[in-house]
C-alpha cells in the first residue's frame, strides 16, 4: 500500500465532506440544489491546478476532465457523484479522524447516546489499526460519494505528477444528483466519450458490482372532500385516512426494505405530505428483474384503485416513472470491463467480490445508455445515516485499484 495516499485521502475527504452538497428530489432544477455547485467549482479549481486537461463544468452540473494517455488503449471513464443523500441531515458536517482504531466502541461528541461497535458492524472489527473517519453524530458523513471523489482526485494527481505511469486516455466525470436518480444527463454519454467506464461508489474492499436493482418512482395523490369538521357528517372525505388505509393495505411483512434481503425487491414509502384535503405519497419500487418491478407497480396501482372504489367521492391517482434498470441486462452481453476490474484487483492481491447491489448507481443509467459501467469499491459503510464511516486505508486500496485498472487496460 502506498502510505502517501492515506494522508491525502484523509485531507480531501474531510474537506469535501464539510461542504454541504445535498440533493433534493422535490426540486425541478438541474442540479437540484445550487449548493452542489460549490463542490463542482472547487473540483474545477483543483483539477486545473493538478494539470488535468479539458476541465469543464457543464450546464447540467457535471464536471468533466481528461487525463492524457501515455499509450494506445481504450478510453476509460471514471465517475463519482458529489451530492449526498436527502434521507438524513447533511448540514454542518464535522468530519473527524480516529487514528489507529483500537477495536472498541466509537462514540460521538454531538450524540452521546450513539455508538458504533464491531459487534453491530463486524466489518469495523476488521479495521484494527486503521484510520477511521466519521461525522460527529448529528449528520451523515457524506463518504457516499465524496470518498469516490477523493479517490479519483488522488489517483488523478498521482498520474499527472508521474507521467511514466502507463495508462490509456482517461475521462473523469463528477456528477450531481445521483442520490435522487438524476445523475446521468442524456448528454453525458457523448460528452464523456468513453468506451466504457466505472463508478467508484461501492462499499467494502474487493467489490466489483455489475448487477443493480431496477427502479421506478411512484407518486400517489389522494384528493378528498374538505369541509368544516363541525359540519362534516356524511360529507367529509379525509385524504389522510385514505392514505393511512393505503399504507396499511400494502404488504407489511414481505415487501418492505426492512423485511427483504438478497434478491428480494420491495415497495418503500419514502415521503408523505399534505392534509385532510389532499395527500401526496412517494414510493420507490425496486426489483432485480423487470417482471418483478412491473408486478410491484401493478400491485400499488391495484390497491389505489380498490381504495378509490371504496370511496367514490375521492380521487386517487398513481403515477409511475421509470428511474433506472439493472445494468446486468447489458453487461452480461460483454463482460470486458468487469473482467478487467477482476484482473486489476487480483494484480493487487485483492480477491474481487461481485454481488448484486441493493441499490443503483450512475452506472445503471450509463450502461443502459450505451456506456458499460460497473461499480467499484471505495470502503464506505453505513451510508445515509449518522453511523456512516470509512477507513482511510480502504480508500488507499481503492486508489491503488484505480491505478491498477489503468495499467491493466493496456495489456
Amino acid at each position: 500500500m502506498m502510505p502517501e495516499f492515506t494522508e491525502e485521502l484523509i485531507d480531501r475527504l474531510t474537506r469535501y465532506c464539510a461542504i454541504d452538497s445535498q440533493s433534493d428530489a422535490s426540486s425541478p432544477s438541474s442540479p437540484s440544489t445550487a449548493i452542489q455547485l460549490d463542490m463542482q467549482r472547487l473540483l474545477v479549481e483543483e483539477l486545473t491546478g493538478i494539470g488535468a486537461q479539458d476541465v469543464t463544468l457543464t450546464d447540467y452540473g457535471t464536471v468533466l476532465a481528461t487525463i492524457p494517455g501515455t499509450d494506445p488503449g481504450p478510453t476509460i471513464g471514471f465517475l463519482a457523484h458529489v451530492d449526498t443523500a436527502p434521507q438524513f441531515n447533511a448540514t454542518g458536517v464535522k468530519p473527524r479522524v480516529i487514528r489507529g482504531y483500537n477495536g472498541g466502541a466509537i462514540t460521538y461528541p454531538d450524540a452521546p447516546d450513539l455508538s458504533l461497535t464491531p459487534e453491530d458492524f463486524p466489518y469495523l472489527g476488521e479495521k484494527l489499526g486503521h484510520d477511521i473517519i466519521t461525522a460527529s453524530g448529528t449528520t451523515l458523513l457524506g463518504a457516499d460519494d465524496k470518498a469516490g471523489v477523493a479517490i479519483l482526485m488522488t489517483a488523478a494527481r498521482h498520474m499527472l505528477m508521474n507521467p511514466d505511469h502507463p495508462r490509456p486516455t482517461l475521462r473523469l466525470a463528477f456528477t450531481p444528483d445521483e442520490e435522487i436518480g438524476r445523475g446521468v444527463d442524456p448528454r453525458l454519454p457523448e460528452d464523456l466519450g468513453a468506451d466504457f467506464a466505472y463508478t467508484f461508489d461501492g462499499g467494502r474492499v474487493g467489490e466489483v458490482e455489475y448487477e443493480t436493482f431496477s427502479a421506478d418512482l411512484a407518486l400517489v395523490t389522494i384528493t378528498g372532500v374538505s369541509i368544516h369538521p363541525g359540519f362534516a357528517t356524511g360529507k367529509l372525505v379525509s385524504a389522510i385516512q385514505l392514505a393511512a388505509k393505503l399504507l396499511q393495505t400494502l404488504p407489511q411483512a414481505t415487501m418492505t426494505p426492512d423485511t427483504t434481503s438478497g434478491r428480494d425487491g420491495f415497495i418503500h414509502a419514502t415521503d408523505m405530505e399534505g392534509d385532510a384535503a389532499e395527500m401526496r405519497l412517494t414510493f420507490i419500487l425496486r426489483d432485480f428483474e423487470r417482471d418483478g418491478l412491473a408486478a410491484k407497480g401493478a400491485l400499488l396501482e391495484q390497491l389505489c384503485a380498490a381504495i378509490a372504489a371504496s370511496e367514490p367521492r375521492a380521487t386517487i391517482t398513481c403515477q409511475i416513472t421509470p428511474q433506472y434498470r439493472n445494468m446486468r441486462y447489458w453487461l452480461e452481453d460483454d463482460m470486458t470491463p468487469v473482467t478487467l476490474a477482476h484482473d486489476a484487483a487480483r494484480a493487487l492481491g485483492i480477491e474481487p467480490v461481485s454481488i448484486p447491489i441493493r441499490g443503483g448507481t450512475d452506472g445503471s443509467r450509463l450502461t443502459e445508455m450505451g456506456v458499460p459501467c460497473p461499480n467499484l469499491f471505495t470502503g464506505m459503510q453505513n451510508i445515509h445515516g449518522p453511523l456512516e464511516w470509512i477507513s482511510a486505508q480502504d480508500m488507499a486500496r481503492a486508489t491503488e485499484f484505480c491505478l491498477s485498472l489503468t495499467r491493466q487496460a493496456l495489456k
